[in-house]
């Protein structure tokens, strides 16, 4: 008679992981994506910091924008820079770094779209 109980509930844990298993799929890829945008908040800032760095050692625009394309490995085309004063020895240079980060991961990006980041650094000219 046991057999026969066992017999009903043959194929109960193929058919709960076939009904789990997208989601913690799911879950992996939300995971994966959100540590790719991490790392873009790190670049960003890092890049706005070296063009601060830059903007300070020499004021000139080149400078700054040479700083922040060399500091992190961002795509030039989804990144912005803009400058604010720090022409003279004494101002404060600041940069401000905005990049539009890409969802790449499949499904996730489709849903979520790319995330807007920004990082502001000042700097006193020296």
């Amino acid at each position: 008679m046991r057999r026969g109980r066992d017999r009903g509930e043959s194929g109960q844990a193929t058919v709960e992981l076939a009904l789990t298993l997208p989601l913690v799929v799911l879950f992996a890829l939300v995971v994966i994506q959100a540590g790719l945008v991490a790392k873009d908040v790190l670049l960003v800032h890092h890049a706005a910091r070296e063009g601060a760095r830059a903007a300070a050692v020499d004021p000139t625009g080149d400078a700054a924008r040479a700083g922040v394309h060399g500091g992190a490995a961002l795509d030039r085309g989804r990144l912005q820079i803009t400058l604010f004063g720090g022409t003279s020895e004494g101002d404060r240079a600041t940069v401000r770094v905005r990049y539009s980060a890409p969802t790449d991961v499949p499904i996730v990006g489709a849903l979520i779209g790319d995330i807007p980041l920004s990082a502001e650094v000042t700097m006193r000219v020296e």
